[in-house]
């Protein structure tokens, strides 16, 4: 039978007392706290962009990692649970940009700004999109819960501000178009720049959005 990952694990308190010795017979660093959780993300990633999230099992995951499926309980309770983790990653950009946006109007000066730290942000994270992309299937069955309303209040919050009518119009056009350069070339391009570095990139994406909102 293939192991899809998908199914309930077993009853963590069950597998509380094992787990510790399951990690301390790997790899030692490999222990049951944060940064192991960080560790099976970060694997996980990396396979669910390589081969797909369908294509991969919890086994592939844990044996990359070095542990046993029970290991992986620990932290998460299935696959669509890892692959939903990873998702959420997604929702921190654009965060730290609505809390300095504030209520009032936003210059183009702070508009830059704000973009210029999502670039950042994203530049970082560029494979969690990459997998996004090719990923969309199985996405789509994690599409409607909390934190997608969560997210979706995020969105509209940067429509409020586009629409703000206390912000000249040739401004906020300007705006709207400095985003679509960040994002169509961050989110909707798949790894069209993938052979293109971080540095390269985020420099040629700043000079382009702030040509943008300069006119």
């Amino acid at each position: 039978m293939t192991d899809t990952g998908t199914e309930p694990g077993p009853d963590v308190a069950t597998l509380a007392d094992a787990d510790a010795d399951v990690f301390a017979d790997a790899d030692p660093s490999l222990d049951p706290a944060p940064d192991t959780r960080q560790r099976i993300l970060d694997v996980a990633l990396d396979l669910f962009t390589e081969q797909g999230f369908d294509g991969t099992s919890l086994r592939q995951i844990a044996e990359q990692l070095g542990v046993t499926k029970a290991a992986l309980y620990y932290h998460f309770e299935s696959k669509d649970s890892i692959l939903m983790a990873l998702h959420l990653r997604l929702h921190e950009f654009g965060k730290d940009a609505l809390l300095r946006m504030g209520e009032g109007p936003v210059t183009l000066e702070l508009w830059g700004e704000l973009l210029d730290q999502i670039v950042d942000q994203m530049l970082a994270q560029r494979k969690i999109f990459l997998m996004h992309e090719r990923n969309q299937a199985a996405l789509e069955k994690l599409h409607r819960n909390d934190h997608d309303a969560e997210h979706e209040d995020i969105q509209n919050r940067f429509r409020q501000v586009l629409a703000d009518i206390r912000t000249p119009l040739e401004d906020r056009v300007r705006m709207a178009a400095s985003m679509g350069v960040v994002f169509s070339s961050l989110f909707l391009s798949g790894d069209a720049f993938s052979s293109t570095t971080n540095e390269e990139l985020g420099n040629l994406l700043r000079t382009i959005l702030h040509a943008v909102l300069r006119g």
